[in-house]
Order: C-alpha cells, then sequence, then structure tokens
C-alpha cells in the first residue's frame, strides 16, 4: 500500500452550504474518524446490488481499517471489487458531523502491521475487541476462523456538518 497524503485539499461546496458557513477542518474531520464507533461499509455484489452493513474500523496511519470474515458478503464483493465507502455521524439533523470515506479496500497481511492495528482495536474499544494475529489475518483468542483486515486509503472524504450546513470535500 502506497503512503496516503495525510494532509488533503479542502473544499467547501457552497451549492450544499449555508451560505455563511465555513469549510470544516481536516482535523475535525479526522477527529470523527479517529473516534467512531460504527461505520457503515457499502459495496457491490457481483450482480451490481449494493450492500450496506454496519462494522467497526479504526483509523491509522493515514488509513481506515476494516475486517471480515473471508465467507462474509462483503469480503465476496471485495474480491470482485474494491472499491468501498465508509461511513459515520449520526442520525439527528440540528447537529453533527457526518462523514463518508471513498476508497478501495486493499487486503493487509503482513503480521507486523496487524499486530499494530490488533493493538489500536483493543485500545479503542477497551480490550473489548481482541485478535490474535497469524498467517496474515486476525483470530479471536483461541478461535480458527481468521478474519480478513482491510485498509481503505481515502481518495476522498466527504464531511457534512448538520444545524449549520456544511458540505465539504476532503481530496487526497
Amino acid at each position: 500500500m502506497t503512503t496516503p497524503v495525510t494532509v488533503p485539499q479542502t473544499a467547501l461546496d457552497q451549492r450544499f452550504s449555508d451560505p455563511a458557513a465555513a469549510a470544516t477542518s481536516w482535523e475535525a474531520t479526522r477527529h470523527a474518524l479517529e473516534t467512531a464507533e460504527l461505520f457503515w461499509i457499502s459495496t457491490v455484489r457481483a450482480d451490481g446490488r449494493p450492500h450496506v452493513t454496519p462494522l467497526v474500523a479504526v483509523w491509522d496511519d493515514g488509513a481506515l481499517y476494516f475486517c471480515t470474515g473471508g465467507a462474509e458478503q462483503k469480503a465476496l464483493n471485495l474480491a470482485a471489487n474494491p472499491h468501498v465507502v465508509l461511513t459515520t455521524g449520526c442520525n439527528g439533523w440540528e447537529g453533527g458531523l457526518d462523514v463518508m470515506v471513498e476508497g478501495e479496500a486493499v487486503r493487509v497481511t503482513d503480521d507486523g502491521t496487524l499486530g499494530r492495528l490488533a493493538r489500536a482495536w483493543a485500545a479503542k474499544w477497551d480490550g473489548r475487541w481482541h485478535f490474535e494475529v497469524r498467517d496474515g489475518a486476525f483470530h479471536p483468542p483461541g478461535g480458527e476462523n481468521p478474519a480478513l483486515v482491510f485498509a481503505v486509503a481515502p481518495a476522498k472524504v466527504l464531511a457534512f456538518t448538520k444545524g449549520t450546513f456544511t458540505h465539504t470535500r476532503h481530496r487526497f
């Protein structure tokens, strides 16, 4: 995986923003990615139908990482089409920040990187998500069913601030 650009070009889309709105900063957007507990991933099935499902993810070193069982629908979809959108935010209208990350999901198999990510998962959720690393995958403690790990280096991140409405694009 290539090293991602860490500071994107940020622009406010005036068409979808309040007249006096300012762009959401990359720092605020990145903070939302770092602290979100739940994301929704959108993939595409082989027949072209969309597939959306919730999952947990970790923002680390300029990329969003997630894992899935090899037989799960999202893993099957990614084998044919790596393009994804990961979304996080809140369901309120009067406030909050919704963030969408667009990119390609690339499988991570390096045990050193996976070890760092397993520690990040455990730290983010106070140990509730714990994985052992072996054979290029995450394994639940004592479990035999591996979880494949994917990295999404963002091509584009959209941030939607609600209340004072903004539509911000961060391009990498």
